[in-house]
């Protein structure tokens, strides 16, 4: 079963496995000889990972992945969105190696970073502005819940990412830089502080040019994280020396915490000290992955293997930005839409610009219900490029929800519902063993369908009187679901007198009458499908609706 696996993975097509296979080739130029390297590929292509693992020490080190992150914030949908398709990539690489190699993801935050400015919205801002650019590990709480602010934000990440059941392991920069684990490649980087300086001084203006060092020492007076340039270098007693505006001429050390690395040299650091083999950032940090790609190798470490993924956009078309608020939190994404559609839209096209807006969210889930359906069915060749294999690892859900989305939205703004017993009580006839317990997606769908009509589709309702000839298409129906028992639950039969209809009264295109059917009863351009959407309701209740909608009633109203 895991050499099918295997074989299948290496044939997958969609962008998780294009990138795994690209990492293993990377993971193995790194970490072993030509001839190794061929003999290793050699067995890996067969099907016997698990030999090529055992045969070479260099592979029996985990595959390392990471992701960034800046605690000066609260996590949000880019820390979801890179966490979740780097987990992605990573269940890739597990099946197309036959899950035989172990790997890590390390989520890192830069919480030595010096507090540049003081958030909006935070609670007891004087305490922020009187620590103004010290460490946030050393900045104080704001909230009072923890011992420092980049503690209390690096608390949010981890149940931020443990709610949504991210397998990770959590680094701390300060912790890193402190225990010494970063020490050797510090001391490294202060011998060959002039192959640095000489990538990274050509990038910048005039200006900084003439103040730039890599070196952010950490004043011992203030306790500020300072951008001063390095007056001298000490290699052999692996110091700097330096102006401390509060202190005069000092000399630190490099190593044990007393000074962090401005974020290029930092990243290629940490790529170097922790030997990361994967991380993927978005488009706007090419230029920063090839510099500090060269970093890295003037470093002696491998830069690692990743892709640049596009950033979101707003309903506008504009760029997402923090500050303008013009984007969607994850709140919001929340309160209308669950986190599998969100994996699912962040699944999609990772390098083309997509809308990031609260009108994405109904298609979303529709499309992520969906693709579970067509997976049950799909050989497996087609199951392993399906979103929902990446999405939950290659185990999707066998159940989901009897009902779209989109129909509920409906069914709460005909029924004029405003509780999901309301909503349950339609269901009683139609799926009459269906109860929260045994349809908890439902029950959750029911949640998300009725935030999203208060807040978006009720005030943007809009019916229209009929034309002749669909008062009288809309008055042919009302007679043949007339003619049905009243107790029907068939959606199939009511689908197909809805057809019949719209072909008696010659609709061309067949769509133009299914667009009526949505602009006169529902108010929208568009719906569910129409059968279904109608044994739920309920026939009767449906037939009053016909009804009035041919009368012109309902556009009054």
């Amino acid at each position: 079963m895991l050499q099918n696996l295997e074989m299948l993975a290496r044939e997958a097509r969609s962008w998780p496995f294009e990138q795994a296979r690209n990492l293993l080739a990377h993971v193995l130029k790194k970490r072993l000889s030509d001839a190794e390297r061929n003999a290793a590929k050699v067995l890996i292509d067969a099907g016997k990972a698990d030999e090529a693992l055992a045969a070479f020490e260099a592979l029996q080190r985990p595959v390392v992945f990471e992701t960034g992150y800046g605690p000066s914030g609260l996590p949000h949908m880019g820390t979801f969105g890179e966490v979740a398709r780097t987990t992605m990539v990573r269940n890739a690489f597990s099946a197309l190696t036959g899950d035989h190699w172990p790997t890590r993801l390390v989520a890192f935050s830069d919480d030595m970073d010096g507090l540049r400015k003081v958030p909006e919205g935070i609670p007891n801002a004087e305490v922020l502005h009187e620590d103004l650019h010290k460490p946030l590990t050393v900045v104080r709480d704001p909230f009072g819940t923890h011992d420092s602010f980049g503690a209390h934000n690096n608390a949010r990440l981890r149940a931020f990412l443990d709610g949504f059941g991210f397998e990770y392991e959590f680094l701390s920069s300060t912790e890193q830089y402190r225990s010494g684990r970063f020490d050797e490649t510090l001391l490294t980087l202060l011998e060959r502080f002039d192959a640095v300086q000489a990538i990274m001084l050509p990038t910048l203006g005039e200006e900084r040019r003439a103040t730039y060092s890599p070196f952010l020492p950490i004043s011992p007076v203030t306790g500020h994280v300072l951008q001063v340039p390095t007056l001298e270098r000490n290699v052999a007693k692996g110091t700097i020396v330096f102006d401390d505006p509060a202190g005069g001429r000092t000399e630190v050390p490099v190593t044990g915490g007393q000074v962090k690395l401005q974020w290029k040299p930092d990243w290629a650091m940490r790529w170097t000290a922790l030997d990361v083999d994967y991380e993927m950032s978005g488009k706007d940090l090419i230029e920063s992955v090839r510099e500090s790609g060269k970093i890295c190798r003037a470093l002696g470490g491998v830069a690692p293997e990743g892709f640049n993924y596009e950033l979101f956009l707003d309903v506008e078309g504009k760029k997402i930005s923090k500050s303008k608020g013009n984007g969607l939190t994850m709140e919001e994404w929340l309160r209308y839409g669950t986190p599998e559609s969100l994996s699912w839209y962040m699944f999609q096209s990772p390098r083309s610009a997509k809308s990031l807006h609260f009108n994405v969210i109904p298609r979303a889930i529709d499309d992520y219900l969906a693709f579970i359906e067509a997976y049950k069915t799909q050989e497996p060749a087609k199951r392993i490029d399906n979103a929902v294999w990446s999405i939950h690892a290659g185990a999707p859900p066998t159940h989901t929800s009897p009902v779209s989305f989109a129909l509920l939205l409906n069914l709460v703004g005909v029924a004029n519902a405003s509780s999901k017993d309301q909503l349950w009580a339609y269901f009683a006839k139609y799926l009459p063993e269906a109860t929260p317990q045994n349809e908890p997606l439902l029950d959750q769908l029911m949640d998300r369908a009725l935030n999203y009509y208060e807040d978006f589709v009720k005030p943007a309702k809009a019916y229209r009187q009929p034309n002749e000839k669909e008062r009288a298409a809309l008055l042919d129906l009302a007679a043949r679901l007339k003619a049905l028992p009243a107790d029907t639950t068939d959606g199939e039969t009511i689908q197909n007198e809805v057809y019949a209809v719209g072909k008696e009264h010659a609709f061309e295109p067949l769509r133009a009458w299914f667009a009526a059917l949505y602009e006169v009863l529902l108010g929208a351009s568009q719906g569910p499908r129409f059968g279904s959407f109608a044994a739920i309701y309920g026939l009767p209740q449906t037939i009053q609706l016909i009804e009035d909608g041919a009368e012109g009633r309902l556009a009054k109203a």
